[in-house]
């Protein structure tokens, strides 16, 4: 028992995605005082960050600010930064930010660090090819998707013109089909009419992945009708095709025959991999335990970490769960159970067991599949369904109502809301990784001359 003078439990929190958030909010009436520690302001709602690249959504409704969200919790605090370092000998998680470091003591500890691109080890990919993992991903992919047909429009040599109009999406998951969808759409029916010199309508859209099948966790039923609607939209569907280099004017792709080919384009977008918080792996070796290959830990039944009871570790740094937001959402309520207990001195839950809610994903205006236990759909009410989980899931009621007018704008009329795209947009990642910004954590990125790596699989 606590004596009555010693102040309560604390809990800290890394991470603003699903499993921090939820974890937060499901302790805001228990005995505890929560720091929420993130290196961004926001919660992202990562599904919807295609749509942001595309024009169809502002950053603002899917990424309401996080102090916003918890502005009614009294017990919750937010700390901006990186978290670098989690000390388990000291319980003390260390973070920076561009003030300095600070160092939070705990007495429970959530992480919910969540996961970033992976390139496969070719992490000289990047520069040509942006992932899409953050506000600042999607952005730059708005003003590269948007600056193409432009540049198209200023070139006169039709091989060049070409070039601009190819669009290369590695990585046939749900977010590679989604983006693939979309350009295809905003080429054929948004910017209908916009230029003068060119046809949006003959752009080219390829899919491309290593895998035998687009969205290879829905099964063969679902992914047959997928890749039909998305030929019915001028998506050029490339399967078996593994990456092997890409630069500023094109992508190369090897078959399984071994037979190089190139694709000369300027657009290209890294949709295939993920890569667990660095994190995980710090944890898994002051513990003693494995992490697996995308940096994912191995856990107890209860979701700690083995020899630390008061460590829980949620969402896309659990190994062996795949990584949909249901399972940070449940893993982050389950944590907040297990410590709301302790804290009262009752018996803790029952081992976490994550409940399949099903897969999602959009192929085109009107079309969509869904995958649901042994129920499988695909079309306009699997679209619907859609649309509604989504919009359930995007927090504030003011995103939820501007996020449904823009949909009314674009799926039913062929306007795109959020069009706006600068060059700041576009060449800032790359220029602050030529600077200094204190307490700013830089990720590391190998630049070998010439590649021949392994190439995607699909992936959200």
């Amino acid at each position: 028992m606590r004596p009555m003078d010693q102040p309560r439990e604390r809990v800290v929190v890394i991470g603003s995605g699903f499993g921090g958030l939820f974890a937060t909010k499901a302790l805001r009436r228990a005995p505890v005082d929560v720091t929420l520690i993130a290196r961004t302001t926001h919660h992202l709602f990562q599904p919807l960050l295609y749509q942001v690249a595309t024009g169809i959504l502002s950053e603002g409704e899917i990424a309401p600010a996080t102090r916003e969200i918890l502005r009614h919790q009294k017990n919750a605090r937010v700390l901006l930064g990186e978290v670098t370092e989690i000390d388990l000998a000291t319980r003390t998680v260390v973070s920076q930010a561009p003030t300095g470091e600070t160092r939070t003591p705990y007495d429970s500890l959530v992480v919910a660090a969540g996961a970033g691109q992976s390139y496969f080890g070719n992490d000289q990919f990047a520069e040509f090819a942006p992932g899409m993992k953050s506000i600042d991903d999607a952005l730059e992919l708005r003003g590269r998707i948007f600056g193409a047909f432009e540049m198209a429009e200023l070139a006169t040599d039709p091989d060049e013109i070409d070039r601009w109009l190819t669009f290369v999406v590695v990585g046939a998951g749900p977010t590679g089909v989604e983006m693939a969808g979309q350009i295809s759409e905003l080429a054929r029916r948004a910017l209908h009419g916009n230029f003068r010199s060119i046809d949006p309508a003959t752009t080219r859209v390829v899919l491309l992945d290593a895998a035998p099948q687009v969205l290879g966790g829905f099964g063969e039923n679902l992914a047959g009708k997928a890749t039909r609607q998305l030929n019915k939209i001028k998506v050029d569907v490339q399967l078996g095709a593994k990456v092997v280099d890409v630069d500023a004017r094109g992508i190369e792709v090897e078959d399984a025959e071994g037979r190089r080919r190139r694709i000369e384009s300027a657009c290209k977008i890294w949709a295939a991999g993920v890569a667990a918080s660095p994190l995980g792996a710090q944890l898994a070796q002051q513990a003693g335990t494995e992490a697996d290959r995308a940096g994912r830990v191995h856990l107890e039944p209860d979701l700690t970490l083995p020899g630390h009871p008061e460590v829980f570790v949620v969402g896309d740094m659990l190994a062996g769960m795949p990584g949909v937001a249901q399972v940070a959402i449940q893993g982050g309520r389950y944590a907040a159970r297990t410590i709301k207990a302790r804290v009262k001195h009752r018996d803790a839950p029952k081992p976490f067991v994550y409940k399949d809610k099903g897969s999602m994903a959009t192929v085109s205006r009107f079309h969509a599949v869904v995958s649901i236990g042994r129920f499988q759909f695909a079309g306009f009410i699997a679209w619907l369904a859609w649309l509604a989980l989504h919009l359930f899931y995007i927090v504030g009621f003011k995103s939820r109502i501007t996020t449904l007018l823009h949909w009314a704008v674009t799926f039913v009329g062929r306007g795109r809301s959020e069009r706006t795209a600068t060059l700041q947009q576009v060449f800032a990642r790359q220029a602050l990784e030529q600077v200094e910004v204190p307490g700013v954590v830089k990720r590391a990125r190998k630049r070998p001359a010439k590649v021949s790596g392994p190439a995607a699989g699909g992936g959200r």
